[in-house]
């Protein structure tokens, strides 16, 4: 059994696919359910969020488990495999480890550093642990990616400054409305990702209200009243339309369906209007796009945006990434060493197995020998399957965390059918 990830991300497909392919989270249960139904996985872990979706399994043969996982895709997504396959990126044991720390350490994110993925990676974990999809080798690789992940943060400077889709929004977004003026924003879902948008805009003294609209209104209260400023206002979800044609900037931060902004009603603003669609799949219908006064920015300019202001933290990235090699050789070498454990307690009971058994077939034969002699006889042959077991014993244990340990511990297993 090996570890295989599989997943579609903004490196590798444009936001269009993404955004056909995003699994809202209240079906990712349903996902994972379908992967383990499958001869070829034991195990499995599926996130999909803004820019990434993303599996990650214990597999048993690799083709036939990767064709398991494309069919799923297709069908939890509604999308035929040719648009998205040749988009995949697929990793394999090592690799995997490597890729999901450098995803928890944020150096695949949008915005390097940024806090929100190791949220969302925990919900994932979670979720597979409580639908009993996440077994222990799964369990222990992510574990230790969010470990990887906030050793990054905590030992380089890759989280100083915009590190969050909050951030970069709201300041994306005050760039735009320039230095002069003010008015109030409407924040569309209390989320994680709402409601640090909403904490970012209340930084700024020149918004005169903070309008908060939730599909559950007990959540967007509840986030008021955390807040406690009376800049923030709760407003019914269902006027989420209305409230965008009314207000100088919108920001789209919930899992939608379909579009909650329509371009026949933002046709009837009046004045310039600002829309950061966050949301995957998008919040703002295409057709704001043609209407004049209207600007929308979506994740493709937070994207470009980063990229321009990178330059100050090269070093950082490679300070980050020596952190991930090092917890990735710890990892490795660590699961290596268990293995190779496993290993050998499971020779060990196999001999002790192969002994029970033969002194029960033998068992009237020895009955005619008084105690002692049984003892001795008991004794001699523990002692002679003792010796045969050291040497593969103390070559597993010494080659532990190698290659050739690891090519040592498998032939163990099928010479001995461990």
């Amino acid at each position: 059994m090996a570890l295989m990830s599989v997943g579609l991300t903004h490196e590798s497909a444009d936001l269009d696919l993404l955004d056909r392919m995003t699994i809202l989270e209240h079906e990712w249960a349903k996902v994972v359910r379908t992967l383990v139904s499958h001869r070829n996985v034991s195990e499995a872990v599926f996130i999909s969020t803004c820019l990434r979706t993303e599996v990650v399994v214990v597999a048993d043969r690799f083709h036939d488990a990767l064709e398991e996982i494309i069919s799923t895709l297709e069908l939890v997504s509604g999308v035929e495999r040719a648009s998205f396959e040749e988009h995949l990126s697929v990793h394999f044991d090592r690799g995997v480890a490597t890729y999901l720390f450098e995803v928890a350490s944020g150096l695949k994110s949008v915005v390097p550093g940024e806090y929100e993925i190791l949220g969302q990676l925990r919900r994932a974990l979670d979720l597979a642990v409580d639908e009993h999809t996440a077994g222990l080798q799964l369990q222990t690789l992510v574990t230790h990616a969010l470990s990887a992940g906030r050793r990054v943060r905590h030992e380089t400077s890759i989280a100083r400054g915009t590190t969050s889709f909050a951030h970069a929004a709201v300041e994306a977004a005050l760039e735009h409305l320039g230095p002069s003026e003010d008015g109030d924003a409407l924040v569309v879902g209390a989320g994680q990702l709402g409601s640090g948008v909403v904490k970012n805009l209340l930084a700024h003294p020149r918004l005169s209200r903070v309008i908060v609209a939730n599909r559950t209104l007990e959540r967007a209260e509840a986030l008021a009243r955390e807040l406690a400023d009376e800049r923030v206002v709760v407003a019914d979800f269902a006027a989420v339309d209305d409230l965008a044609a009314d207000v100088r900037v919108t920001f789209i931060c919930a899992e939608l369906a379909h579009p909650v902004v329509s371009g026949a009603r933002m046709a009837s603003a009046t004045g310039p209007r600002l829309l950061v669609d966050l949301a995957v799949p998008r919040g703002v219908e295409r057709a704001v796009d043609t209407l004049a006064g209207v600007t929308r920015v979506d994740l493709q300019t937070m994207r470009q945006r980063v990229d321009a202001a990178l330059d100050d933290r090269r070093s950082s990235l490679a300070e980050a990434q020596a952190i991930v090699r090092d917890e990735v050789d710890k990892y490795v070498d660590d699961q290596r060493a268990r293995g190779a454990s496993a290993v050998v307690t499971s020779l060990r009971g196999r001999f002790d197995e192969i002994v029970a058994a033969e002194v029960e077939r033998r068992s009237a034969d020895l009955e005619r020998l008084d105690e002692d002699t049984r003892e001795l006889v008991h004794s001699l042959v523990r002692g002679v399957v003792a010796k045969i077991a050291h040497r593969p014993t103390v070559v597993l244990k010494e080659s532990a965390g190698s290659d050739q340990g690891s090519r040592l511990a498998e032939a163990t297993r099928h010479l001995f059918d461990l």
